[in-house]
């Protein structure tokens, strides 16, 4: 089951970073989403098996899973979620100011390039 979860994690990483290294800007956003995703899979199969360890409120011979990587998951999924809103935002406002979501046609210096670009 590790070994799975371990080569979904390696095709997330590699599909994001592939995501991140594009011009265009709504691509890069998808590539932070799987990015986040892939780092939440990552501490979730670190923490192992629950293999002898058990809550304190638990009794004997009662099998848990250790919360504090669930816990640390959470929360990675609600500031994840608060960035991407950002982004999303932060995208939307910067189509409306450039009508392109391409980092080159955003960032040329003049109104030529942009046209070369394309």
């Amino acid at each position: 089951m590790q070994a799975d979860t371990a080569v979904l994690t390696g095709v997330l990483f590699a599909v994001a970073l592939w995501l991140v290294l594009q011009r265009s800007f709504v691509r890069i956003l998808f590539g932070f989403i799987i990015f986040t995703n892939a780092a939440n899979l990552f501490v979730l199969m670190m923490s192992g098996e629950p293999g002898g360890r058990q809550a304190p409120i638990m009794e004997p011979g009662v099998n848990a899973v250790d919360p504090l990587p669930q816990a640390l998951i959470l929360t990675a999924i609600v500031i994840g979620f608060g960035v991407t809103a950002y982004l999303v935002t932060l995208l939307y406002r910067l189509f409306l100011d450039g009508r392109t979501t391409d980092a080159r046609e955003l960032f040329a210096d003049e109104p030529d390039e942009r046209e070369k670009s394309k």
